[in-house]
């Protein structure tokens, strides 16, 4: 067949353009629809638009052809109809549409959806993209269900009738651990309401100007407050910040305290109603007589009462802009402080913080023209000063600091707010026992009896203790002693307080972490028995044999209490007599990180560390009585630490709240390093500066401490059942700075083998009076003996056998100096008996063996302690401050 296909006879009646008009579209190759597919009459006679020889058929006229088309392309959709080439069904109209050719199947339009997307006819990025019409009718939507929303809340929400109990203060009620009453403390009857027109109108104007400026315009809401509160509870925060004077107003009165979405709907809906039915200065009444200003106080008559002695119709304007800054929170803005609740609220930063505030009230009081240029100058002129805080019934004596010790514990164990808490309605009980509390007391003034006359020797005056009781391998506070009271307006808790350095009693630590970690030098833990150099005035060396310096780059020299000299003694030696320079160097070998370590394990706070430089051994840090009592409560439980606790149950109106479960022990460093501890503690008792506990006359272990410049004193010590601290020191009461006590007692200088020995040993006769002595249990030999660096080799001697009864008991009433004597003695434990006494060259006699102190030489720098420079800041030492908090 040739390649050119022969050209077909002209069609009759129209031309061949005629024809192509009326043909299918079909290009060749393609098959037309079946004859009758398109339900013309010319598809009787139709087959291919091309035969077996290539010819067309021929139609008729160009009318009948265009007759066809029009027929095809109405035709009936054929079911199974072949895809044209690409597989893409023929589009209307398209190059392929039935209007091109005959028989073709006709395309069917999607079925019309509710919501065109993804979009119909659309490809790529555009199916996706919703249309105009889509997005207004979904905003229509929601806006319209939020205004339907919004509609059912307000009226389904009603005003309450009546004020909700939580707006009418309760008592909180204490039990000792016996379950028995201690007190009814709290706000009771501390709340009196008073009209509007006893409410000085620079009163209202302050809390106006500070609060809400738009108070006599809004409708009750804040809308943008409002979607902030909402914003910071998404994040976790609370709602605070968002809400008007109607809206605390609703909640002081009618709502519960707690920070949820419900009540913040609740509170919105209420407050819109309280908006439109409740005048305003009824309102701001409601608000200034239900809102807390602290020290217990709820109302502005209560408040003007506990800062200013006075009724609130006779508040001065700079008075008002002072208790309107309390309204941002009592904790913080009360100049009294209150470190008991949160270490940041010290009396030093509260002032600074209320002071600031106050300020700023005054400012845009006279910015809103709500006081006169003369009354602004009169207001700032001296800033309002409030009146000390007074106890309150019930909360005399050592009350007050049991009930500040539990409510600080309840609150930093619980999601409870000072100010919720204040309402009252809790039933607390606590771990203190009745007679040890009366029984620390009791010690307390009758050794200041014995020891103190401040009407006739001056640096007796301001003499201070703290002190506190705890059980090991429980951790339960069973005493505490926090001062003289707050009836006396002595209202910080001595028990649980800051920036007390503890001294010498750090020592125990150091060695422990010894025993536990070895030295740079050593392959293992260290034996007690290992000799360091005892001498007054030594240079300290970091373990790459340098000297450590001082911030001006000179040698680190670190001083005794005196100059006798020791040569190289062993540690146990120089923790019976309490001998700076051993564990100075001991610490830097040890490395201060570890001791830290060991310290923050068995109890302590690492808030309360001092600079993690060489004198950190000595005890420059300040935890609290509770902290220490509590870290060597660790000691005589063979190394289970408990934290310390004061509360065993809370329930509110008698519901229990949970979180009040005994602490989890851990094992805070191995059992045999804390016997060994231990053992050596006895022996400062039984030999050393502790000797003035030998009176309770049973198996006890404790250290002695004196802080440089002698301003403090303490002793820590403790049985199987108790352990006990008492700290001594002196406070100026305008600044809170420590004071020497050098003269306090008559004393050339006080010791904490001396009053603090006295009433440890006082207290502790009374606490265990009945109890059996358990002793301790026996400690193994532990570590290899390795003296430091440069310390003579040892001359050979006899061995000599351990033996379980090596130490001859001691006489009940020892005779003994102010200052255990320094001179060479012979020191017997569990090791067997050893010759410390004097020099590498002979000795001499002197004064020395006091309970050292801590260094007094500028502070060496922070470099090669830990091994990495780490180094910890000062911070506040309180029982429930910090992380644990």
């Amino acid at each position: 067949m040739s390649e050119h296909r022969r050209k077909p006879p002209q069609p009759q009646g129209g031309g061949r353009a005629a024809a192509r008009r009326g043909q299918s579209g079909s290009s060749p190759g393609r098959r037309a629809a079946p004859r009758g597919a398109t339900g013309s009459p010319s598809d009787s006679y139709g087959s291919d638009s091309y035969d077996s020889g290539g010819e067309e058929r021929q139609y008729g006229g160009r009318a009948e052809a265009r007759r066809a088309a029009q027929r095809s392309t109405g035709g009936g959709r054929r079911r199974g109809a072949e895809p044209t080439r690409g597989g893409r069904r023929a589009v209307p109209g398209g190059p392929n549409g039935p209007g091109r050719g005959r028989g073709r199947a006709a395309a069917v339009p999607d079925k019309k959806r509710l919501i065109d997307y993804p979009r119909a006819g659309k490809y790529g990025w555009q199916r996706w993209m919703p249309s105009w019409k889509l997005v207004s009718g979904l905003c229509i939507g929601f806006f319209g269900s939020l205004v339907a929303v919004a509609g059912i809340g307000y009226a389904m929400v009603g005003v309450p009738n009546e004020e909700n109990a939580a707006a009418l203060s309760q008592n909180n009620v204490y039990y000792w651990a016996d379950g028995t009453q201690m007190v009814a403390a709290g706000s009771g009857q501390n709340r009196q309401n008073v009209t509007i027109d006893r409410i000085p109108k620079a009163m209202q104007w302050a809390v106006i100007s500070a609060e809400n400026k738009t108070f006599y315009q809004d409708r009750g809401v804040d809308p943008m407050g409002i979607a902030r509160a909402l914003a910071n509870m998404a994040r976790g925060g609370n709602t605070q910040g968002g809400s008007t004077i109607t809206q605390q107003f609703v909640k002081n009165t009618y709502l519960s305290q707690e920070q949820s979405l419900t009540r913040k709907f609740k509170e919105m809906f209420i407050s819109i109603k309280v908006g439109t039915k409740v005048s305003k200065p009824v309102i701001l009444q409601g608000y200034l007589n239900t809102s807390y200003y602290g020290r217990g106080a709820y109302g502005i008559q209560a408040a003007a009462q506990a800062y200013y002695g006075k009724e609130a119709k006779d508040l001065k304007p700079s008075e008002c802009a002072f208790l309107a800054a309390l309204l941002k929170g009592p904790t913080y803005y009360d100049p009294a402080g209150n470190e008991s609740i949160d270490r940041l609220a010290t009396k030093d930063k509260n002032l600074e913080r209320s002071k600031d505030r106050w300020g700023w009230i005054l400012e845009q009081m006279h910015n809103d023209k709500r006081i006169t240029d003369a009354e602004y100058q009169e207001a700032i002129k001296k800033y309002p000063m409030p009146q000390d805080r007074k106890a309150s019934k019930g909360m005399s004596g050592q009350i007050g600091y049991l009930v500040d010790t539990a409510k600080k514990y309840v609150l930093n164990h619980s999601n409870i707010s000072e100010k919720q808490f204040d309402l009252g309605g809790y039933q607390i009980k606590t771990t203190f026992k009745k007679a040890n509390v009366e029984a620390l007391a009791k010690a307390v003034k009758k050794v200041e009896k014995e020891k103190l006359d401040p009407k006739n020797r001056e640096r007796d005056k301001h003499v201070q203790f703290g002190a506190a009781s705890v059980k090991p391998k429980d951790g339960a506070i069973v005493a505490l002693y926090g001062g003289a009271g707050y009836e006396n307006g002595h209202f910080n808790n001595n028990a649980d307080t800051s920036g007390v350095p503890v001294g010498s009693t750090w020592k125990p630590f150091v060695l422990a972490a010894a025993m536990e970690h070895g030295t740079y030098r050593s392959d293992g833990p260290l034996s007690p028995l290992s000799k360091y150099n005892g001498n007054d005035h030594l240079k300290v060396k970091n373990n790459d044999g340098t000297y450590v310096l001082k911030k001006d780059n000179t040698p680190f020299f670190q001083e005794n209490e005196s100059d006798y000299p020791w040569g190289y003694i062993s540690l146990r030696k120089a923790m019976e007599q309490s001998v700076n320079t051993p564990f100075v160097q001991l610490g830097m070998d040890v490395g201060m990180k570890n001791v830290a370590d060991l310290a923050e394990k068995s109890g302590i706070l690492n808030s309360s560390f001092a600079g993690l430089n060489a004198s950190f051994a000595l005890g420059t840090s300040t935890p609290s009585a509770i902290r220490m009592a509590d870290a060597y409560a660790t000691f005589a439980a063979s190394g289970k630490q408990a934290a310390p606790y004061s509360v065993t149950s809370v329930k509110f109106n008698g519901q229990e709240i949970d979180g009040f479960d005994k602490p989890r022990i851990t094992q805070a460093m191995p059992e045999n390093v804390a016997n060994n501890v231990t053992d050596t503690l006895e022996n400062v008792i039984q030999n050393g500066t502790g000797k003035k506990a030998l009176s309770l006359g049973r198996t006890a272990a404790g250290k002695t401490g004196t802080t440089d410049e002698n301003k403090s004193a303490w002793f820590v010590g403790y049985t199987q059942q108790l352990s006990t601290s008492v700290a001594m020191f002196r406070e100026d009461p305008k600044s809170a700075k420590l004071l020497s006590m050098n003269g306090t007692a008559g004393e050339k200088s006080i010791h904490g083998g001396d009053v603090p020995t006295q009433v440890w040993t006082e207290y502790m006769k009374a606490a265990l009076k009945g109890e059996t002595d358990l002793g301790f249990p026996e400690a193994e030999k532990i570590g290899v003996i390795q003296d430091e660096a440069g310390a003579p080799s040892p001359k050979p001697t006899p061995s000599v056998e351990p033996s379980e009864t090596v130490t001859e008991s001691p006489s009940p009433t020892p005779t003994e100096s102010t200052t255990p004597s320094p001179t060479p003695s012979n020191t017997c434990g569990f090791f067997g008996c050893e010759n410390d006494g004097g020099t590498e060259n002979g000795g001499s006699t002197g004064n020395g063996g006091t309970d050292g102190g801590a260094s007094t030489e500028p502070t060496p720098t922070d470099t090669n302690l830990d091994g990495g420079g780490n180094s910890r800041g000062n911070g506040n030492g309180g029982i429930f401050g910090g992380p644990e908090g």
